[in-house]
């Protein structure tokens, strides 16, 4: 919420990346919030029950959320390719109504994406168990209690979760690429440690993200790993959520710095 607020009101901050970056704050707050309130429910109050419509709604938020945030992460890659690649261009081709349709595509495609995994989830005879050994509503948990065939599902998870992650993923990879190029071709003292420290930390987070998701979805069955599947999505529900705001604050010196003039600001209106 403080970067929100920081890039928000700062004017010096009124920028393509911040404005990517205040929409990835918020789907951090939107993404932790289908999730953290129901385990703390669990966990404190140990009520380890969920509705049958609670539990598709989490689904459906959960993924669409998720999938929003795998493109976002792809959209930032893509200005930071045009600012440093081509930046005497960026301020036409990252125009204001661009980035309002390049983040109005992300929770389109997420929306989607989470509608037909959810869909096709509930879609299956639930007859046997409803216990889930997991913390909240997510794909594999409810798939393990089907008592009907569920390759279909495993299949359409693994192709259509797989085509947006990769895909986007590439993308990411490639404007990268370019980057390092433009910035390789930079004399050492002109410049070159400013656009390397922001695509570190973007690199960072895409790491963790798609990391941690994709060994989750996309790795083969596993024995060894079935009771431990809570812990693997806790990472990239919860702690990824968390580093994000870290990770961009603390490598960010026009945030550092933003947040630093309002502090003071707010300290001598008071005094």
């Amino acid at each position: 919420m403080i970067i929100i607020i920081i890039t928000k009101i700062d004017l010096r901050l009124q920028t393509p990346m911040y404005f990517l970056l205040r929409h990835l704050s918020f789907l951090d707050i939107c993404y932790t919030s289908t999730i953290v309130p129901q385990m703390l429910v669990n966990v404190f109050i140990e009520n380890l029950a969920i509705s049958l419509p609670a539990c598709i709604v989490q689904l459906f938020v959960f993924l669409s959320l998720a999938a929003s945030e795998s493109t976002l992460l792809a959209t930032m890659a893509y200005d930071r390719y045009v600012a440093i690649c081509n930046p005497l261009r960026y301020s036409v081709i990252m125009s204001k109504g661009f980035c309002y349709r390049l983040v109005a595509g992300t929770w389109v495609s997420g929306g989607i994406y989470g509608a037909i995994h959810t869909v096709n989830t509930f879609r299956l005879s639930f007859c046997g168990t409803n216990v889930l050994k997991h913390y909240f509503c997510d794909i594999t948990p409810l798939l393990k209690i089907s008592c009907v065939d569920t390759f279909p599902n495993e299949a359409t998870v693994f192709v259509v979760g797989g085509f947006l992650m990769l895909g986007c993923f590439f993308l990411i990879c490639v404007s990268y690429l370019y980057i390092l190029k433009s910035v390789l071709n930079i004399p050492n003292g002109h410049g070159r440690s400013k656009p390397l420290s922001t695509c570190i930390s973007h690199l960072i987070v895409v790491v963790l993200f798609y990391g941690s998701g994709s060994f989750m979805y996309m790795r083969p069955k596993s024995n060894l790993l079935a009771d431990k599947e809570w812990l693997l999505s806790l990472f990239y529900t919860c702690i990824t959520s968390l580093l994000n705001p870290i990770i961009y604050s603390l490598r960010n010196k026009d945030i550092q710095n933003a947040f630093e003039k309002i502090v003071k600001g707010v300290f001598l209106n008071h005094s």
